[in-house]
């Protein structure tokens, strides 16, 4: 079991046919992920890396029965992009788009309320590396070829220390069940918590590596569920322990504005939650190797 794509799972494109979304689609399907075929508005009717292309994600669905979107949709049309996913029933979007206006991630975070619970579509992202099971396939722009398969969960709102973190842990032979990008805007789908909670609750992740940073409440948010309702083990690196306060640094997202949005301050947050704190990026593979003895 893997948590949001594993082999069967039916992935479909959207920006499929443009240079990004061709580049990364074919990367997806050669290494084995289940992609059903592409959405570009105007195309529909045509093929593309041998698979159909579509006018839109409805008609995707009825020809396909796609339940994923990966999304490599331009910023300006990228909330369309992502409303008009969850209109079509899809159960999980990938944004991979950075620098989608806040006040347009605001209109979707509303538009995906007026769904019940159980019938509303999960985002990941915008502003991320995208998720991946090893060995069963991927959504996103991550490299797999620096995942092994194995019983570790990765969630992060950086790639780069994601991809960081399942290297030096494959150095160690130590395997990834499931990584997942959840991006660096302020105002994104899927917060650490909503990962968390699907890593406990799955039987084939037995520990949980998170990658946090300067800005925002997310952090302190997951310490809180780590502390309550956690019964695996957590390793947790944040980014940003010498970032001026007031200074955007990377991320848009990564902001410090108010208490316990600073690196400092979230670390001694996990720490009181039992987290066991990467000190560097350098140390993600033995602090994880020292965690799962």
């Amino acid at each position: 079991m893997a948590i949001l794509i594993d082999s069967e799972t039916k992935v479909l494109v959207t920006g499929f046919t443009g240079r990004i979304g061709s580049f990364h689609a074919q990367d997806m399907i050669k290494h084995g992920t289940n992609v059903v075929g592409g959405v570009t508005p105007g195309k529909g009717g045509t093929k593309h890396l041998d698979l159909p292309v579509f006018n839109t994600v409805k008609g995707a669905v009825a020809e396909t029965g796609a339940d994923m979107v990966v999304s490599f949709v331009p910023p300006p049309f990228a909330a369309d992009a992502i409303m008009e996913a969850a209109d079509a029933g899809i159960k999980t979007c990938v944004c991979i788009a950075d620098g989608i206006p806040a006040q347009d991630m605001i209109h979707v975070k509303r538009y995906m309320r007026r769904y019940k619970a159980d019938r509303r579509m999960r985002l990941i992202g915008p502003n991320c590396a995208g998720i991946i099971t090893p060995g069963q396939g991927f959504a996103g722009l991550m490299p797999p070829s620096i995942y092994m398969p194995g019983r570790v969960g990765i969630v992060g709102r950086s790639g780069t220390l994601g991809y960081e973190a399942a290297s030096q842990m494959k150095a160690k032979g130590i395997g990834v069940s499931s990584s997942i990008g959840i991006g660096g805007d302020p105002i994104n789908g899927s917060s650490f918590r909503d990962i968390l909670e699907l890593f406990e609750n799955d039987p084939e992740t037995d520990a949980v590596v998170m990658v946090g940073e300067i800005g925002g409440p997310q952090e302190a948010e997951a310490a809180e569920y780590i502390r309550d309702h956690m019964t695996k083990p957590v390793a947790a690196y944040i980014a940003g322990l010498s970032a001026p306060k007031g200074r955007r640094m990377g991320h848009a997202g990564a902001i410090v504005s108010a208490f316990g949005e600073s690196a400092q301050e979230k670390v001694e947050i996990l720490k009181d939650a039992g987290v066991t704190i990467v000190p560097t990026p350098s140390t993600f593979g033995e602090t994880v190797a020292k965690m799962d003895a």
